[in-house]
């Protein structure tokens, strides 16, 4: 199994240097995927989540092609509606050939009312708009004489039953996040149901799970994945692993902007991480 990291691109404390060295800490510590966020504009119900400065994903990602040489890139994930299909197959495209291939390309169909307000995008549509642009952005690739590129996977972000169904037609890949190890356990089952009763095959299981390590145990019945001891966090990869999680995305952060101006915290838990799965890689 696969294992990613979500690396804040956005709030107070975020810079080119620190962005650099994340890029740097999560290749070198082995990691397979580095993946960033999305919001075009700073709004007041973005902001309370995740504050400016926000770091564009394609530009980011762009940037971080060249800082890094093996690691794959990411977004969880583009907000779709946001963009012109025509737009986003570009600068996908091209990043994907800048990159030699390693670009990764999670989608949603985005939440901040706002957000949309301010681009002029109609909020009650974005889930036909999400449906329409993905099929748009794969017959412009079709075209490789102008695009220029090969295959991009799609992961379609959503733990609803809308976004299962979206990962089913029009992914190669399923990517819930943040989310419980029972709730994953029992929705890959209704995954299954879905792409069934649809006569497709069952899309990739790609998660994004919380990361953040505790002293104690955690015992709460709704503990995130990701959440507790370290032996809690490897227990939960293990479990993914087994209910066929060809990737897990780590998400190190957990709302504490604190965390920002000091990822040190996290760089450890990862180096933990990155070690247990070493070892059982040597075996």
């Amino acid at each position: 199994m696969r294992i990613g990291v979500n690396v804040p691109n956005f709030a107070p404390g975020t810079d080119p240097d620190v962005l650099r060295r994340w890029a740097q800490t999560v290749e070198g510590l082995g990691f397979d995927l580095l993946m960033v966020s999305d919001h075009i504009v700073v709004t007041p119900d973005v902001a309370e989540q995740y504050p400016a400065p926000f770091y564009e994903p394609f530009t980011t990602l762009s940037w971080l092609a060249g800082v890094t040489s093996r690691v794959q890139l990411g977004t969880t994930v583009l907000i779709v509606p946001y963009r012109h299909p025509l737009l986003t197959a570009r600068m996908a495209a091209n990043l994907n050939r800048l990159s030699g291939g390693r670009l990764v390309l999670g989608v949603g169909v985005g939440w901040a009312r706002q957000e949309f307000e301010a681009l002029g995008v109609p909020f009650r549509q974005r889930g036909a708009l999400t449906d329409e642009y993905l099929r748009a952005m794969r017959d412009a690739w079709r075209n490789t004489d102008d695009y220029d590129t090969g295959a991009i996977p799609i992961w379609v972000g959503g733990n609803s039953e809308a976004g299962m169904r979206r990962a089913v037609l029009l992914g190669d890949a399923w990517h819930p996040l943040r989310v419980t190890p029972g709730w994953l356990a029992d929705a890959v089952g209704r995954l299954k149901a879905i792409a069934d009763d649809l006569g497709r095959p069952m899309p990739a299981l790609m998660p994004r799970i919380a990361l953040q390590e505790t002293r104690e145990p955690i015992t709460d019945p709704d503990r995130l994945a990701g959440v507790g001891t370290i032996d809690q966090i490897i227990a939960d990869l293990d479990q993914f692993r087994l209910l066929g999680a060809e990737t897990v995305v780590l998400d190190p952060f957990n709302g504490d902007l604190a965390e920002i101006r000091q990822p040190e915290a996290a760089w450890r838990t990862l180096a933990a991480v990155a070690a247990y799965r070493t070892s059982q890689e040597e075996r």
